[in-house]
């Protein structure tokens, strides 16, 4: 459990550009938009290699990132900001898509694999360490067996997807609220969805 304030770095995995706003890919970026509107703190600051931002938020400091290196190069800027605010992986949280979940399910894991995640394999290779922690975004595996992952996540979510994405959106930032709050016990237990 947390003992006191202390500071954090949120990181939304995602490509920059309006062609991919809305691919499964960069629902890790639609979470952080989404987090930073409903806390009416839209002042993105572009540095790192990323749009970041700084606020308080369940009792810590917290800064949200999206980098902007493209994907397979996204540890650039999450060790350029954590080096920079000396923040430890310990409180390193990761949002990204995960193909072995089905859609709008959550599974949140502390050092685990990257998984054939790119941005993950980056993050591990430049931080050194997977021992951070992850919250694994389901967005489902494509429907033909032989379309290529990487074609299935550059896709946008279809309109059934988008109309259930702003909930699912929901629940996941408020398992990272309850993460700094309560620890990340508690926030397994209660949010942790069945899943691989």
């Amino acid at each position: 459990m947390p003992s006191g304030a202390s500071t954090w770095l949120v990181v939304g995995l995602g490509n920059p550009g309006k062609k991919y706003a809305f691919n499964r890919h960069n629902i890790g970026f639609m979470a952080l938009d989404f987090l930073a509107r409903s806390l009416k703190s839209e002042n993105w600051k572009n540095s790192f290699q990323s749009e970041y931002l700084k606020l308080d938020w369940a009792g810590q400091t917290v800064f949200l990132q999206k980098p902007q290196t493209f994907m397979n190069l996204s540890g650039q800027a999450v060790v350029e900001l954590m080096q920079f605010y000396k923040i430890s992986p310990e409180n390193l949280i990761v949002l990204h898509d995960e193909i072995d979940l089905p859609c709008q399910k959550l599974k949140i894991q502390k050092n685990r694999g990257a998984g054939g995640h790119n941005g993950l394999k980056d993050i591990h290779q430049k931080l050194g360490t997977a021992d951070y922690i992850r919250f694994r975004m389901g967005v489902g595996k494509p429907l033909h067996p032989g379309q290529a992952i990487v074609d299935y996540v550059l896709q946008n979510f279809s309109d059934d997807e988008m109309t259930a994405i702003p909930a699912f959106i929901e629940i996941t930032l408020d398992a990272v609220e309850t993460l700094l709050k309560d620890g990340l016990q508690k926030a397994s237990t209660k949010y942790n969805q069945t899943g691989e």
